[in-house]
C-alpha cells in the first residue's frame, strides 16, 4: 500500500531541499543539493533560475513516480527578497537579482526623496533601508535603469510563488513574501504603499491569494492540491503557532539570528528600525515584530580566527561542553577565549531579543537552528533571561514543516499532531565567573 504524503520544496540560498512528510508529519525522506550560480546582466553572481527550474521539475517527476508513496499535496518555501520576473507564459525574462548586489546609490537617494525620506518610508513599510534586500526597490531600479527589460515583464513573482508556478503555471502573490522587508506594503494602511501605485508596479504584481489556498494540478492522472508557496522565515513560525497559544518569542538561528514575536503588534519606531528591527507578515496577514543579528556569520568568522590563533581545529569549539550544570570549568586557553567571545555575542543577542520582546508578556523563548545545539550559547542566554523559560527547540525542518501545515486541510484528513516540537528547558543556574 502506498503511503499518503506531502512533497515540499524548501529552497534556501545555499541548500535546495526536497522533503517528503507522511500524514503524521514524520519526515520520510530528504534530499539536498547545492546548485552553481550564474551571473546576471551586469556580471554579478546570482541564482541560476533555469537550473533551479529544471531541478524542481526533475525532482517532482522522480518523487511522483515512486511506488512506495502517493503524493497528495505539494508546497514550496523559499528565501525572500528575490523576484523572478516573467512574461505572460510564466517564463523568466531576465536573471534573478541577488539581494547581496549593491544598490545604485543615486537611485536609492532619488527613491527616498520621492517617498518622504528614509525614516518615514521605513516606518510605514516596516523595512529598514537595506538596498536590494528591499525587493520592491529592485523593481524601481529596473524601471529606471533598464526600461526595455521592464517592459517585457508581465508578472513579478517572489521566489516562493515562482517555484509554485513551475507546477501550476499560475501567477499569484502571497502575504508572507510581500511582508518580508520588501518596501512594498504599508503596514499603517494594510495595503500596498502609494509608490507601488504611483509607478504602476501594482500592474505587474499578481492578485494576492491566501497562503492556505491550493491550486489543483493533474499529475500522473491524479488531481493534486498545490500550494502557492511561503517565505521561509514566516513558514518556520507556523509549527510554533500551531502548537503554542500562550505568548512566546522564537529565536531562529543560522547565518542570521532572527527573533520573531508574533504577540507584539506595536508599530516600529525609528529607533527600532535603526537597530535592524523590522516586521514580517504571518500567513494570516498579521504583523510580527522581529529583530536581526548577524550572529551565525560572526560566530563562524571568530571560530576560524581562534582556531588559527591557538592551532586547533574548528571542531574543537563546536564540541565544547560544560562540566555539570552549575558552572563552566574551562582551563585551556582556546576554550577560555571562546567563552569570552560568546559572552559578548550573547550580550548582543540579548539586546536584539529585548527589542522584539518590547512590552509584551512573552515569558518563553524558543531557540531553534544551529545555536540551539550550542550548550554555551544556550546557558549564557538563559542566564540573561532569568525571568523567562528558555528552551532549545527541535523541529524537523521547521520551514518545510510549516509549509506543509499551512495547507493541511487540503491533503491531510487527520488532526494536526500535538508533538511537532521537541523542547528542552535550559537551566538558569549558570555561573561564568
Amino acid at each position: 500500500m502506498r503511503t499518503p504524503v506531502i512533497l515540499i520544496f524548501d529552497v534556501g540560498k545555499t541548500n535546495k531541499k526536497v522533503l517528503v512528510f507522511d500524514q503524521g508529519y514524520r519526515l520520510l525522506t530528504e534530499e539536498s543539493v547545492q546548485l552553481p550560480e550564474t551571473r546576471d546582466e551586469d556580471g554579478f553572481p546570482c541564482e541560476d533560475v533555469a537550473l533551479l527550474t529544471d531541478w524542481v521539475k526533475s525532482s517532482l517527476e522522480k518523487t511522483i513516480s515512486r511506488t512506495d508513496i502517493q503524493v497528495q499535496g505539494i508546497n514550496f518555501s523559499g528565501y525572500g527578497a528575490s523576484f523572478v520576473c516573467v512574461d505572460q507564459t510564466i517564463n523568466p525574462v531576465m536573471h534573478l537579482c541577488n539581494y547581496l548586489k549593491p544598490y545604485p546609490s543615486e537611485i536609492l537617494a532619488e527613491f527616498y526623496k520621492l517617498n518622504g525620506g528614509i525614516d518615514a518610508f521605513s516606518r510605514a513599510t516596516a523595512s529598514p533601508s537595506l538596498g536590494n534586500l528591499n525587493s520592491g526597490l529592485q523593481l524601481f531600479s529596473l524601471q529606471k535603469q533598464k526600461p526595455d527589460i521592464f517592459k517585457k515583464i508581465r508578472w513579478a513573482l517572489h521566489l516562493p510563488q515562482y517555484l509554485s508556478s513551475i507546477v501550476t503555471n499560475q501567477a499569484v502573490s502571497d502575504m508572507t513574501s510581500i511582508g518580508c522587508h520588501t518596501g512594498l506594503w504599508d503596514f499603517t494602511t494594510n495595503q500596498y504603499h502609494q509608490w507601488v501605485k504611483d509607478y504602476e508596479i501594482d500592474t505587474i504584481l499578481p492578485r494576492i491569494h491566501r497562503c492556505n489556498e491550493t491550486i489543483p494540478v493533474s499529475l500522473k492522472g491524479q488531481q493534486v492540491p498545490v500550494g502557492i508557496g511561503l517565505h521561509d522565515s514566516s513558514a518556520a513560525l507556523i509549527p510554533y503557532l500551531a502548537t503554542f497559544h500562550e505568548p512566546f518569542v522564537l529565536l531562529s538561528t543560522g547565518t542570521w539570528n532572527i527573533c520573531l514575536n508574533p504577540f507584539n503588534h506595536s508599530p516600529l519606531t525609528i529607533d527600532e528600525l535603526q537597530q535592524d528591527c523590522l516586521s514580517y507578515l504571518t500567513f494570516s496577514g498579521k504583523p510580527v515584530k522581529a529583530s536581526r543579528l548577524f550572529a551565525g556569520h560572526e560566530h563562524e568568522e571568530q571560530v576560524l580566527a581562534l582556531a588559527e590563533k591557538y592551532s586547533v581545529r574548528s571542531e574543537y569549539f563546536l564540541h565544547l561542553t560544560t562540566e555539570g550544570t552549575e558552572e563552566f570549568h574551562f582551563q585551556e586557553l582556546p576554550a577560555i577565549a571562546y567563552l569570552d567571545f560568546m559572552k559578548v555575542l550573547v550580550e548582543k543577542q540579548e539586546k536584539a531579543i529585548r527589542l522584539a520582546l518590547g512590552d509584551g508578556k512573552a515569558t518563553r523563548i524558543f531557540v531553534d537552528g544551529g545555536f540551539s545545539k550550542n550548550e554555551i550559547f544556550m546557558k549564557l542566554l538563559s542566564q540573561r533571561f532569568a525571568g523567562c523559560d528558555v528552551f532549545a527547540a527541535h523541529v524537523a525542518q521547521a520551514s518545510a514543516l510549516g509549509t506543509a501545515l499551512v495547507i493541511h486541510s487540503s491533503w491531510n484528513p487527520n488532526p494536526v499532531p500535538k508533538d511537532l516540537i521537541d523542547l528542552k528547558r535550559v537551566s538558569v543556574n549558570v555561573k561564568t565567573t
